[in-house]
């Protein structure tokens, strides 16, 4: 699942949206770090619907435009919560490895000081 993907669908887990709605969430949510443009949100509108892991909720117009409201299906849940285990995994894998990395045998957080091993200068 793509990061965008993955964004999408977390701004449609907890209520339908519509699209400006949703690159406003994908913003918020991924604290600025995904920031699509409208073509690229409505690609992956295109998808998640093509895998049933969205569906069009309803359709409304305001102020003259046809705003169109995406939900989750019980799929699409289904795939944000694996994809949410496997992230979350992975990260703490990665803290893990970084812990024991600090902790591993020959590395010290002193920087070597004076002579080289044979006693000269560098």
């Amino acid at each position: 699942m793509t990061q965008a993907a993955f964004f999408v669908l977390t701004a449609l887990a907890d209520q339908p949206r519509h699209g400006y709605g949703i690159l406003r969430e994908v913003e918020e949510l991924s604290e600025g770090a995904v920031q699509m443009r409208v073509g690229t949100l409505y690609g992956v509108l295109d998808r998640l619907t093509a895998d049933a892991l969205i569906v069009l909720d309803r359709e409304e117009v305001q102020q003259g435009r046809l705003r169109r409201y995406y939900r989750l299906t019980d799929e699409g849940t289904a795939a944000l919560d694996a994809e949410a285990e496997r992230l979350a995994a992975g990260a703490s894998a990665a803290k893990k490895r970084i812990a024991e990395g600090r902790r591993g045998p020959g590395i010290t957080d002193v920087p070597a000081t004076g002579p080289g091993l044979a006693g000269g200068l560098a």
